[in-house]
């Protein structure tokens, strides 16, 4: 993939949070809603919905302060 692509692929090391940033913050933002112990069998459709919107419709500082879909939009439309 690295040949084809043009581009080196990186793997975190186990046991090293800090080498996932963007993952850890996202699992953190996750965890406000269903905290550690959530049956996930007991969340509708909906309410998991309604984080994900919440979540990808949060302005972020390494965007520009634009939420990610705003700068999805902004990068694929104009």
């Amino acid at each position: 993939i690295e040949t084809d692509l043009d581009t080196k692929i990186y793997f975190a090391d186990p046991h090293a949070p800090w080498q996932r940033g963007l993952n850890e913050n996202t699992n953190d933002m996750i965890r406000f809603f269903f905290p550690k112990g959530t049956d996930f069998h007991k969340v509708t459709d909906e309410e998991l919905q309604a984080v994900v919107s919440l979540i990808n419709n949060r302005p972020r500082k390494t965007l520009g302060f634009l939420s990610p879909l705003e700068f999805i939009s902004k990068k694929c439309c104009t």
